[in-house]
């Protein structure tokens, strides 16, 4: 994202200058939205002999009782025209959902990531993200490839509950593999155990 209070330099530049704007409608369903897409290239991002230049692109969704639902701005280095800043700004709108949504589960859903744990003098708050966001990723690909990780997902409420129950269990009872803590928690919660396809 780059909006207009972090990045001052870059917005001075556009004033007083007529940027390309393109405008497209879309049909929801329910309404009718007017999407107007402005974008300028090589603009400084900040206020210096040596600044980066970037593409800069901007996106207003609209209705047609002038309403604007959604307003951002992005900066790129693909060079944008008229044909590609569409396909621009959603591939940014895209990015910027699935950063916000991973940082969300981190934050709120049981891995308990802060902006800065604040641990050690040197490395230590960059391994403990590092090995939050591993996590993440392992549980991601569980999702996706683990047969009795599914259903115990489906049937416990939040992903805070998974943990929760993983520590209490792992605590007091030794178990030979994590197949054989699923199926445990499976037989406990008297849910069907897919069979075994590895």
């Amino acid at each position: 994202m780059c909006r207009p209070e972090s990045h001052t330099t870059l917005y001075d530049h556009l004033e007083g200058i007529d940027v390309p704007t393109v405008t497209t409608t879309r049909w929801t369903g329910k309404v009718e939205e007017t999407y107007t897409y402005r974008y300028l290239n090589s603009v400084p991002l900040k206020d210096s002999d040596d600044a980066l230049l970037v593409n800069w692109c901007e996106v207003t969704v609209s209705r047609p009782d002038k309403k604007v639902t959604y307003q951002n701005s992005f900066a790129t280095n693909h060079l944008l025209s008229d044909e590609n800043v569409a396909e621009v700004v959603l591939t940014g709108r895209t990015r910027w959902k699935v950063e916000n949504e991973n940082n969300n589960t981190l934050k709120t859903k049981g891995y308990n990531l802060a902006h800065n744990f604040g641990h050690g003098k040197q490395h230590l708050s960059s391994l403990l993200a590092t090995l939050n966001i591993l996590s993440l990723l392992f549980h991601t690909l569980l999702e996706l490839l683990d047969q009795k990780h599914e259903p115990l997902r489906s049937h416990l409420p939040t992903r805070k509950t998974f943990f929760e129950d993983l520590r209490a269990l792992t605590r007091y009872i030794y178990f030979d593999s994590w197949d054989h803590l699923l199926t445990f928690m499976l037989e406990g919660l008297e849910l069907d155990i897919p069979p075994n396809t590895s």
